[in-house]
C-alpha cells in the first residue's frame, strides 16, 4: 500500500513538472529530457526507489507499446504546426532529407554496425533502420513553434518535417532487416518491395491525406455551426490520431507516416482557424508527458545498470561515428544544391536527434524475429539516444538563439489567424 501510494505522489510529481519544467529551462543550455534522465537516476538513488525495477528495455512488449503511442501522438502535433502548404519547391529540404540523407545514414550506420560492432547484415541493417530517423519526440526545442505562430524558418522547417516523415519512411529498411533474419534461402526481395515498400507507403499516405481531409470537414465544414471546431476540445486530435493510425494498420499500411499526413491534410483544410491551436496544445501536452514518463523510466534502468552492462568501446565509437559523421555527412550531402546558408545547413545536418523512435523499432523487429546481437544492438541504440539526448540538449539553445540573432527581424512572420 505505502509502495503504491509513494509511486503515485512521483507520478503527481512528473506530471507537475511537465508543466513547470519548460518555463524554467526556456534559456538554459538543458532540455527537458535531460532532466527528466536525470530524475529517474536519483529516484533509484533515493532511499524509496519506487521506479527499481521498472527496467522497460526488460519488457520489449511494454516498451513497444508505450513508445508506439508517444510517437504517434508526437507526429500528430508536429504536423499540425506546419503552417507551409505541401508542395515540391516549399518541402524541398524535406525530400532531401527523407530521400537522399536517410538512406546514406542506414548505410553508413550499417557499415559501422558490420565492421566495428561485428553483427551481421540483418542486425546491422536494423541498427541503421532504428538509429536513422530523426526524433519528433525529444527535437521540441528545434521545431516550428505552434500553428500560426510564425517561428517557420527553413532550419525549423526542415527538422519538424524530417521528423514528422522518417518515421514512417524508416519501416521499409526495418522490414527488409527481419526479411533477412527470416529469409532461409528463399527469395524475400520482391514481395518486400511490392508489400512493404509500395504497398504500404501507399497506404499510409493515401488513407492519411484521404483521413485528414474527411476529418477536416467533419471539424470545419458541417452545416448549423455543428463541426468538430464548435466544440474547442483539444482531445479530438488524440481521436483522429487513434482513428488514422489504427485504421491504416488494419490495411497493413504504415500508421506512422499516416498520421502524420492526416495532421497535414487537416491543416490544409481550413489553415489558418484557430482551433488548430487547441488541437495541438491538447497532442503537445500529452506527448511531453508520456516522454517524461518513458524517460524517467530510462533513467532508473540507467541507474540500476542493467542497460549498459555490455558497454564497450566499440559502442562508443560507433555512437560517436554515428552522431558526428555519418548523420551530419549525409544530411550535408542530402542539402547540396538547396538554397540556404551554410551556416543554417550545418545545423540542420547536425541536429538529428536520436530518440524514443529507435526503442519502437528496435522492440518491434525483435518481436518479430530473431537477431544475432540483440544485447549488443540494445545497448548501442540506448547508448546512442542518451549520447544524442545529452549533446544536443546541451547545445540546442545556444545554437539555435545565435542562428536566429544572425537573422533579419523580417523571418519571424505575424501569426494570421481567423476572426472566430
Amino acid at each position: 500500500m505505502q509502495s503504491n501510494a509513494l509511486l503515485l505522489a512521483v507520478f503527481g510529481a512528473i506530471v507537475l513538472l511537465t508543466a513547470w519544467l519548460p518555463m524554467f529551462l526556456r534559456k538554459l543550455p538543458l532540455s527537458l529530457p535531460m532532466v527528466c534522465i536525470g530524475i529517474g537516476v536519483l529516484l533509484v538513488w533515493s532511499p524509496f526507489s519506487p521506479l527499481v525495477g521498472v527496467n522497460p528495455l526488460e519488457n520489449r512488449i511494454l516498451t513497444e507499446r508505450l513508445t508506439e503511442l508517444v510517437i504517434i501522438v508526437a507526429l500528430m502535433g508536429a504536423g499540425l504546426k506546419l503552417d507551409r502548404p505541401v508542395s515540391w519547391r516549399g518541402w524541398e529540404s524535406s525530400w532531401r532529407l527523407l530521400g537522399i540523407a536517410m538512406p546514406l545514414t542506414i548505410a553508413g550506420i550499417a557499415f559501422l554496425g558490420w565492421s566495428i560492432l561485428g553483427l551481421g547484415l540483418a542486425a546491422a541493417l536494423l541498427l541503421g533502420a532504428a538509429l536513422a530517423p530523426t526524433d519528433p519526440v525529444l527535437a521540441s526545442d528545434i521545431q516550428v513553434g505552434p500553428p500560426q505562430s510564425g517561428k517557420e524558418d527553413d532550419v525549423r522547417f526542415a527538422l519538424t518535417s524530417e521528423a514528422g516523415l522518417n518515421d514512417g519512411a524508416a519501416f521499409p529498411f526495418v522490414y527488409l532487416a527481419i526479411a533477412i533474419a527470416l529469409s532461409s534461402g528463399e527469395p524475400f526481395f520482391s514481395r518486400w518491395l511490392a508489400v512493404d515498400v509500395l504497398w504500404k507507403i501507399a497506404a499510409g499516405v493515401g488513407i492519411g491525406w484521404l483521413g485528414g481531409k474527411v476529418m477536416g470537414y467533419l471539424t470545419f465544414h458541417l452545416p448549423k455551426r455543428s463541426g468538430l471546431s464548435e466544440t474547442r476540445d483539444g482531445f479530438v486530435a488524440l481521436g483522429i490520431t487513434c482513428l488514422a493510425y489504427g485504421s491504416t494498420e488494419m490495411l497493413h499500411g504504415y500508421g506512422f507516416l499516416a498520421v502524420f499526413v492526416a495532421a497535414v491534410a487537416l491543416r490544409s483544410v481550413e489553415r489558418q482557424h484557430r482551433y488548430h491551436e487547441n488541437l495541438h496544445d491538447f497532442a503537445e501536452q500529452i506527448e511531453r508527458l508520456l516522454m517524461m514518463v518513458l524517460l524517467v523510466c530510462f533513467g532508473a534502468a540507467i541507474a540500476e545498470g542493467s542497460i549498459f552492462g555490455a558497454l564497450s568501446w566499440q559502442v562508443i565509437v560507433t555512437t560517436a561515428l554515428v552522431l558526428f559523421v555519418v548523420r551530419p555527412l549525409a544530411a550535408w550531402v542530402g542539402l547540396i544544391g538547396f538554397q540556404t546558408s551554410s551556416r543554417e545547413k550545418a545545423v540542420i545536418a547536425f541536429f538529428g536527434i536520436r530518440g524514443l523512435g529507435s526503442f519502437y523499432y528496435l522492440a518491434f523487429a525483435l518481436g518479430q524475429a530473431e537477431f544475432e546481437g540483440a544485447t549488443i544492438l540494445w545497448v548501442t541504440v540506448c547508448f546512442a539516444v542518451l549520447s544524442s539526448i545529452v549533446m544536443h540538449g546541451v547545445m540546442v539553445t545556444p545554437v539555435m538563439q545565435q542562428l536566429d540573432r544572425g537573422r533579419p527581424r523580417s523571418w519571424l512572420r505575424m501569426p494570421r489567424t481567423r476572426p472566430r
